[in-house]
This record gives structure tokens, C-alpha cells and sequence, in this order.
């Protein structure tokens, strides 16, 4: 494949495998993400199955063919080039209840609101902490997604990892298989998918039962918490934290110190609430939201002495 000279000859090659009419060319990915930034895919694949995921990483990793894999679209910025090669899109989203507190859910549904629903309508409890985060099974399992509770008395950070029984992988050796919560190594932000080219097709959840007033009063102050610091998608499209964590002191705090909150370049701006956070105003293109990155790593470098770290994916060409 490194033959290939152009996207025709990779498409040619693709569609012996997965059929040329599952395969679409030159797709806006802007849409599909949630900052709305980005250029189109020279390819895109959907998969509605785990079978399909299956023989779309199988066929990309044996042609050597250049791949991403696209969720909700959270937590990354596109390239205004585009993605020069195959983005396969996420989309298996079955979600079975295994008995009265067990929910195995593809890693193509969203976690709010499809599955948060699904089983908060059931009167089971833990996933509804994560109420309002745009994220599908797969992206929560790579990024461990997480909540800072704000319960009174009781303020924690919540974990998916805390309810998660198992996860059925295409590991990066070409094996299917079954996983308990310990093989993931889950940490802040963290799991063994940032360090290995395994991939979940579908997770299991062990819920509590729930009284239906209790989860809904818990989703109510989470959605409250994150209101009062966090854009509304819809009125300003962004991909979360830009930064990584600093222990103790947090990197919105440092960007606001220096003066940045509110900056804005072109359609980007560093959100007024969340100095951490670059909202897209409407039409900004990936390189405005670059210089502001780079504007908030040099300005905290220069005046604070700390390097900020993005937490952000970069996809494509920049």
C-alpha cells in the first residue's frame, strides 16, 4: 500500500474488502464532531456492527492504509485538510440488558443521552453521573470519562471505571476478546488504549437500583454544576478541556492569570467561563484554534514557568 499513489487506488483497494457502496468519499467531518471544525475525509466507512468494526480495522491494518476512528467526535480537532485516508465511523449502538442491573451497550452509543436513558428509565444508577458529557462507550473507555460530583458534603470525581464490569476488544494482535475492568489501567484521563491499538467493541455496566427522584435529582445538580462552567454545545461548539490536569492548580487557572480568558482569534475564542476551553463563535477553522493554543502554552510558559500539555486529539492535516 505504501505504493498507493492516490485515495482511488486506497479506495480500490478497500472495496474489495468492505464493497465500494459502504464506502463514501470526500465527507464534511466538521458535523461530526463537536467543536465543527474540520476538513472532509478522503474516505469514510460506517460501522453498524461489531463484525463490520472488526473488518474495517482488519482491512486498514493489513493494506497499511492510514486510519482514525471517529465517535461522537469529542475531545478532538480536525485538521482543515481533512483526514488523508479511511476515518471509520462508529456506529455500533445496540444496547441489550443482560438482567435486572446489567447493561452490555456497543461502542457506538452515546452515553447521554441514549444510554444514560436507557437505564435511568430502569431505575438503575452509576451512569447517570456522567449526565450532559458528549461521549460514545468506546471514547468513554479510552479516556476513563469522569465527573466531578458536586454533592455537597461529598464532592468526588466519578469514575466510568467504577462501573464497568467487562469490554469485548479487537486487540492490536488481531484477537477478539473479553476483558475485565484491570486490563484497561485506568487512570485520570487515562487508559491502556492510549498505549495499545486495541479497540472496544461493546462494554458491560454492573448498575445499582436506583429510587427514580434520587437519579434524577443527582442529573439535575450535575447538569446545573456543569451549566454554570461549561459552554452549551449548541450556542458554542468546542471539544472540552483543551489542556491535560495540573495537579493543584489546574490549567483554565493558569491561562485565566495570564489574562487569556476571552481571547478570541478569528471564530475562536477562550471561553469566558472556562478559560481551559476554545468555543468555535461560528465558521473558525482549525489553524485559529492553533494560535490560540499555542498562544496559551507560550503566555503560561513565559509567565508562569508551567507547560501545558493538550488533551486534545489532532486529527488529519493541519
Amino acid at each position: 500500500v505504501s505504493a498507493m499513489t492516490s485515495i482511488s487506488e486506497v479506495f480500490r483497494a478497500l472495496a474489495t474488502r468492505l464493497g465500494a457502496e459502504r464506502i463514501e468519499r470526500d465527507v464534511p467531518l466538521a458535523p461530526m464532531t463537536t467543536f465543527r471544525i474540520g476538513g472532509p475525509a478522503a474516505l469514510l466507512y460506517r460501522a453498524r456492527t461489531p463484525d463490520e468494526l472488526v473488518l474495517a480495522l482488519q482491512a486498514v491494518r493489513e493494506l497499511g492504509v492510514p486510519h482514525f476512528l471517529l465517535g461522537k467526535g469529542a475531545n478532538i480537532l480536525v485538521g482543515d485538510g481533512g483526514f488523508r485516508g479511511l476515518v471509520i465511523r462508529v456506529e455500533v449502538d445496540d444496547i441489550d440488558f443482560l438482567d435486572e442491573a446489567t447493561v452490555r451497550a456497543g461502542a457506538g452509543v452515546e452515553t447521554f443521552p441514549n444510554l444514560i436513558d436507557a437505564t435511568v428509565a430502569r431505575g438503575l444508577g452509576g451512569l447517570h453521573h456522567f449526565v450532559g458529557i458528549p461521549s460514545t462507550v468506546g471514547g468513554a473507555l479510552w479516556q476513563n470519562l469522569h465527573f466531578l460530583s458536586p454533592a455537597p458534603a461529598r464532592e468526588r470525581t466519578v469514575f466510568i471505571e467504577e462501573v464497568l464490569e467487562s469490554a469485548d476488544l479487537f486487540t492490536e494482535d488481531g484477537e477478539r476478546k473479553t476483558v475485565g475492568v484491570d486490563y484497561f489501567e485506568f487512570g485520570y484521563d487515562e487508559s491502556v488504549l492510549h498505549h495499545r491499538d486495541d479497540v472496544v467493541l461493546s462494554a458491560t455496566f454492573k448498575l445499582e437500583p436506583t429510587p427514580l427522584d434520587e437519579l434524577r435529582r443527582v442529573m439535575r445538580d450535575n447538569l446545573e454544576w456543569r451549566d454554570d462552567r461549561h459552554p452549551d454545545l449548541w450556542l458554542y461548539p468546542c471539544a472540552g478541556s483543551i489542556f491535560q490536569k495540573i495537579e493543584g492548580i489546574g490549567a483554565g487557572r493558569l491561562i485565566d492569570e495570564c489574562g487569556l480568558k476571552g481571547h478570541t482569534n478569528g471564530g475562536a475564542r477562550i471561553f469566558h467561563k472556562h478559560a481551559n476551553i476554545i468555543v468555535n463563535l461560528g465558521g473558525a477553522t482549525a489553524a485559529e484554534v492553533r494560535t490560540l493554543i499555542d498562544l496559551a502554552q507560550s503566555t503560561v510558559s513565559r509567565e508562569k514557568g508551567y507547560d501545558l500539555v493538550p488533551e486534545i486529539a489532532f486529527v488529519g492535516e493541519f
